[in-house]
C-alpha cells in the first residue's frame, strides 16, 4: 500500500473511531499558513484537534513516535490559529494524536487515541 493511501485510509479509520467514542466530526484538513491538522472534533463541550499518524510496519517505530517536536508546535500554532479564525475565544480544547496500525493486507491492526498529546504552551 501506498504511503498516501496509507495516510488517507488511517484518517478514515480514524474518523469513524472516534465517532464511535462520541465525537462529532467539526472539519478535516483544516489548513492554516502553519501547517494542516487532520481532524477537528467536539465532545462535551471540547474541542480536540487530531493528528493521526498510521504505519503498516513499525521498522522505524510506532505511529506516536513519528510526530516530531517541530509538528507539535506547528498542531499548537494551527490550533490558536483555527481558534482565532472562528472567534473562539474561551472554549477548553487540546491536542490529541490517533495512531492506526495495519497489517501487509490493510486490516487494523491497532488503533489508538492518546488524550492531551501536546503540550499548548
Amino acid at each position: 500500500m501506498k504511503t498516501r493511501a496509507t495516510g488517507q485510509l488511517g484518517e478514515k479509520l480514524a474518523q469513524n473511531f472516534l465517532k464511535g467514542r462520541g465525537y462529532q466530526i467539526v472539519t478535516t484538513n483544516y489548513r492554516s499558513p502553519d501547517g494542516e491538522v487532520d481532524i477537528i472534533v467536539a465532545k462535551d463541550g471540547v474541542l480536540v484537534f487530531v493528528e493521526v499518524r498510521t504505519k503498516s510496519s513499525r521498522n522505524f517505530g510506532t505511529p506516536e513516535e513519528s510526530v516530531t517536536q517541530r509538528k507539535k508546535q506547528k498542531l499548537v500554532l494551527v490550533a490558536q490559529d483555527y481558534m482565532q479564525t472562528h472567534g473562539i475565544k474561551e472554549s477548553p480544547w487540546r491536542i490529541d494524536f490517533v495512531a492506526v496500525e495495519l497489517d501487509n493486507t490493510g486490516k487494523t491492526v491497532r488503533i489508538e487515541q492518546i488524550e492531551d498529546a501536546v503540550d499548548e504552551g
